[in-house]
């Protein structure tokens, strides 16, 4: 897992297959992403919860080890 401390509001999350996922609003806790709502992406108009677990890199986006499918499947909402 990649270190969680570079992750700020703003950043783009991104699938392990490359595609936008989302858009981090904050960090919920210390174990959870929380995701904007207005993102296009956030398909119900909720929050969306990623768990840092999924992380597998931080730069200048947040990667994830799941593909988008699986990602929308699991995440956590509202």
């Amino acid at each position: 897992m990649a270190s969680v401390a570079n992750i700020s509001e703003h950043m783009e999350v991104l699938s392990s297959d490359g595609k936008h996922v989302g858009t981090v609003d904050h960090m919920e806790g210390e174990d959870k992403i929380k995701l904007t709502r207005s993102d296009i992406e956030a398909q119900d108009g909720h929050h969306h919860f990623i768990p840092i677990d999924w992380v597998s890199d931080v730069g200048d986006t947040v990667r994830l080890d799941k593909t988008q499918d699986e990602v929308f499947s699991q995440w956590e909402h509202e």
